[in-house]
C-alpha cells in the first residue's frame, strides 16, 4: 500500500469571491466533476462522514496550524453490506454518540439509514450535490465549487497542498485571506441549522 500523505486544506464558503476567482481563473481549468453525495451530522461530532456508490467514506481532522490551516486524514472506507463491528466503531468513535442496538449482522445501505440513522435525534442526514472546477496553482490543487446542502445554495474556494506553507501563501496570493476559513462540515451545518449540543 502507497504511503497516505495528508493534505493541508484551506476552505471558505459564501455567495462570490470577486477579484480572487477571477485571479484563480486565469490559470486556465484543468478539470470539472459533478457528484451527488449524502453526508451524515453529528451534533456533538465535527468528523467528515459522506456515502458515495454506496460506500462510507470518512476523513477526520488530524491537526489544525498556527494559520488555521486544517490537515484531514482518512480514517475509514467501506461498502455495503457492512458489519455490525465495524457500525460500532462508526457511532462511537465518529459519530461520537450512543451506540445503537444492532438487530442484524450487517446492514445494507438502506437498512442503515433507516434503521440506524433516522431514529437518532443527534444525527442528520443531508443531500449534497457539488459541481466542481479545478485548478493547479504553485502546483496545488484550486477549487471553485457550487454546492447545494439539502438545496441550500453555497458557493466554495478551496486551496490543497501537502505542504502548508504552499497553501498559505497561495491563499495569500490569490487575496482571499479576508475570508474566513470554513470546512464542508461546519458550513453544513449552518446550512441546515445543526447547532452544538
Amino acid at each position: 500500500m502507497p504511503e497516505i500523505i495528508p493534505r493541508w486544506e484551506w476552505r471558505t464558503f459564501g455567495q462570490a469571491f470577486g477579484e480572487a476567482e477571477e485571479k484563480i481563473k486565469q490559470h486556465g481549468e484543468k478539470g470539472f466533476k459533478k457528484s451527488e453525495e449524502k453526508y451524515i451530522l453529528s451534533k456533538v461530532s465535527g468528523e467528515n462522514v459522506k456515502f458515495r456508490f454506496d460506500l462510507i467514506d470518512i476523513k477526520t481532522l488530524k491537526q489544525v496550524n498556527g494559520d488555521k490551516l486544517e490537515q484531514w486524514y482518512p480514517a475509514m472506507k467501506e461498502g455495503f453490506p457492512i458489519s455490525k463491528s465495524n457500525l460500532e466503531v462508526l457511532f462511537r468513535d465518529f459519530f461520537k454518540v450512543p451506540v445503537p442496538e444492532f438487530k442484524r449482522d450487517t446492514y445494507t445501505y438502506e437498512e442503515f439509514l433507516d434503521e440506524l440513522v433516522v431514529p437518532c435525534d443527534r444525527l442528520c442526514v443531508v443531500d449534497v450535490y457539488k459541481e466542481r472546477h479545478a485548478y493547479e496553482i504553485n502546483q496545488a490543487t484550486v477549487e471553485i465549487a457550487d454546492t447545494t446542502f439539502n438545496g441550500v445554495p453555497m458557493r466554495t474556494v478551496c486551496v490543497e497542498h501537502i505542504d502548508p506553507d504552499n497553501v498559505i501563501a497561495t491563499v495569500r496570493e490569490l487575496g482571499l485571506v479576508g475570508f474566513p476559513n470554513i470546512n464542508y462540515i461546519n458550513a453544513m451545518k449552518t446550512a441546515v441549522g445543526i447547532g452544538k449540543e
